[in-house]
């Protein structure tokens, strides 16, 4: 059972935008706090943003002031605006969830989604 979808991604020249989305269940909305990750070609996978119990949000220092994290709860759907795209966007990006419990979220991200790519080009 897929429980997380990614979709938004595509080609875009460097200074442009996507809004990627991330369609999930209302039960990993309800008990998983999220957030957005990326793996470009022969990388690591990165944590770029996240969304905290309280609502506030998390940015990796490379796309603060770029990207926004933003969720809709009535159709439990995650976004991530990203703006001002640079080259080193470029990368599959994945949405993912880590368990909450009451006003804690969890550190460790056990959900996860198929990604969906992002290619920037100049």
């Amino acid at each position: 059972q897929v429980e997380l979808v990614e979709s938004g991604g595509g080609s875009v020249q460097a200074g442009g935008s996507l809004k990627l989305s991330c369609a999930a269940s209302y039960v990993i909305f309800g008990t998983y706090c999220m957030g957005w990750f990326r793996q470009a070609p022969g990388k690591g996978r990165e944590w770029v943003a996240q969304l905290e119990n309280d609502g506030t949000t998390n940015y990796t220092d490379s796309v603060k002031g770029r990207f926004t994290i933003s969720a809709n709860n009535d159709d439990y759907t995650l976004y991530l605006q990203m703006n001002n795209l640079k080259l080193e966007d470029t990368a599959m990006y994945y949405c993912a969830g880590r368990p909450r419990l009451g006003p804690v979220c969890y550190e460790t991200y056990s959900r996860w989604g198929q990604g969906t790519q992002v290619t920037v080009s100049s």
